[in-house]
C-alpha cells in the first residue's frame, strides 16, 4: 500500500513537472512571437515616429571578442526572434558574439560547432565519432566565419553559462590536441580566458530528477520527464517544419531525422530507441550527469596561460534544517517547482555513489 502511494506521488510529480515545463516553453515562445510582432509594427510605423536610435558601441579593433556560450535548451543570436539568451549583451557591443549551438546536442558536438562558427566552413564532427554515434560527419556550413582571424595572436574571451562552460573547456582541449582537420596550428593559447556562469563542470543532480538513471548516468528511466522530452524532440525533428526550425532548433539535423529522409519506419525506430541521438547517447544529458562529467573531465586539462574564472549561484536557504527555495521573488514562478525538486533530491541509498567520497 505504501509503495502504491509513493508511485502515485511520483506520477503526480511527473504530471505537474511536465505541465510546468510545457507552460514555460509556451511562455518563452509566445514572448518571442509577441516581440517580433511588436517589432514589425514598429518598423511599419517608424516613418511616422520620431525616435532616437542608439548606435551599437564601436570598440577598438585590437580588443579580443567575447563569445557567450549558452546552456541546455539555450539559443544564440537569430533564434526565437528578437529574444536574447544573454539579456541583450550582443546588441550593445559588436565584439560580443552569441553562437547558436545545438540546444540538446552533446558537449562534444557543440564544441565542434563552436569552432566552425568562429573560423567558418562546414562543421566536421569527425569521422570516427560520427560513425560511432550514427550521424553524418558534416553539418552546418558557415560561409563566413564570425571571427576568421582567430588564432594564437588573436585569442578570444569565452563566457559559458551552465553546460556552455563545459563546451568551452572541451573546445580548448581540442585546440590543444589539434583535433580539427586542416587546422594543424591550433593550440590552447587561442583561448585567452574562460569565465563560467553557474558552470556544470562536475555535473548536476537535476539530470537524475528529470530521468537519467543514477546507476550509470547514461540511460533514462522508462517513465520520466526526459522520456516525454525525447518523444517531443523526435516528432519536432521528424515533421521538419522549416519556419518553426528556423525559429528554434534542437540541433539534431546531422542525425537526419526528417520525414523526408527516414519516413514512417525510421520514425518508429527513433521512437522505440533503436536509432537517433537518444539511442547512441550522443546528446547533452548523459554529459551533464556526475558520471558523464567525470568521463569528460578525465580528458581535460587547465593551461597556465589561460585565465579561468567561475561564478556560482544559489537560490536556496535552510528553514528548520530543510533546504527550500529562497523565495518567490528570487525564482521565476514557473521554475519554482524545479528549484524545490532540486533542493529535496538525495542520491538513492541503494545505488552506489558516482565516485568515492561522494556525499
Amino acid at each position: 500500500m505504501i509503495r502504491l502511494w509513493i508511485n502515485g506521488l511520483q506520477l503526480l510529480e511527473l504530471i505537474v513537472s511536465s505541465w510546468v515545463h510545457l507552460l514555460y516553453g509556451f511562455y518563452i515562445f509566445s514572448t518571442a512571437v509577441a516581440y517580433d510582432l511588436s517589432l514589425a509594427l514598429y518598423e511599419y510605423l517608424k516613418p511616422n515616429l520620431n525616435v532616437e536610435v542608439k548606435e551599437m558601441v564601436k570598440c577598438p579593433d585590437d580588443l579580443p571578442p567575447i563569445v557567450l556560450v549558452h546552456g541546455i535548451f539555450g539559443f544564440g543570436k537569430g533564434r526565437l526572434g528578437g529574444l536574447s539568451y544573454f539579456a541583450g549583451a550582443e546588441k550593445k557591443d559588436e565584439r560580443v558574439l552569441v553562437p547558436d549551438l545545438g540546444s540538446l546536442t552533446s558537449i562534444y558536438d557543440r564544441a565542434r560547432e563552436l569552432f566552425y562558427y568562429l573560423k567558418g566552413g562546414q562543421v566536421d564532427y569527425g569521422e570516427e565519432h560520427s560513425k560511432a554515434c550514427g550521424h553524418s560527419q558534416f553539418g552546418r556550413i558557415y560561409e563566413q566565419g564570425n571571427y576568421p582571424e582567430w588564432d594564437e595572436d588573436h585569442p578570444i574571451h569565452f563566457v559559458g553559462h551552465s553546460a556552455g562552460a563545459q563546451v568551452v573547456r572541451v573546445l580548448q582541449q581540442m585546440l590543444h590536441d589539434k583535433a580539427f582537420k586542416g587546422y594543424e596550428n591550433t593550440n590552447e593559447n587561442w583561448v585567452l580566458s574562460i569565465t563560467s556562469l553557474s558552470g556544470a563542470f562536475n555535473g548536476t543532480t537535476r539530470t537524475y530528477m528529470d530521468g537519467m538513471q543514477p546507476e550509470d548516468g547514461r540511460t533514462m528511466k522508462p517513465i520520466s520527464l526526459l522520456q516525454l522530452c525525447r518523444l517531443g524532440v523526435i516528432m519536432y525533428d521528424w515533421f521538419d517544419i522549416p519556419w518553426l526550425k528556423a525559429y528554434y532548433n534542437f540541433g539534431f539535423d546531422h542525425f537526419n531525422m526528417s520525414w523526408r529522409k527516414i519516413g514512417i519506419r525510421g520514425l518508429l525506430d527513433c521512437l522505440l530507441g533503436n536509432t537517433g541521438p537518444f539511442a547512441s547517447e550522443d546528446w547533452i544529458l548523459p554529459d551533464l550527469t556526475i558520471q558523464g562529467s567525470i568521463r569528460l573531465n578525465y580528458h581535460l586539462q587547465t593551461f597556465p596561460d589561460t585565465y579561468y574564472f567561475s561564478y556560482a549561484t544559489k537560490r536556496t536557504t535552510r528553514i528548520c534544517g530543510i533546504v527550500v527555495p529562497s523565495g518567490f521573488l528570487g525564482v521565476h514562478p514557473m521554475l519554482f517547482v524545479r528549484v524545490l525538486q532540486m533542493s529535496q533530491w538525495r542520491h538513492p541509498s541503494d545505488v552506489p555513489p558516482p565516485y568515492k567520497g561522494y556525499r
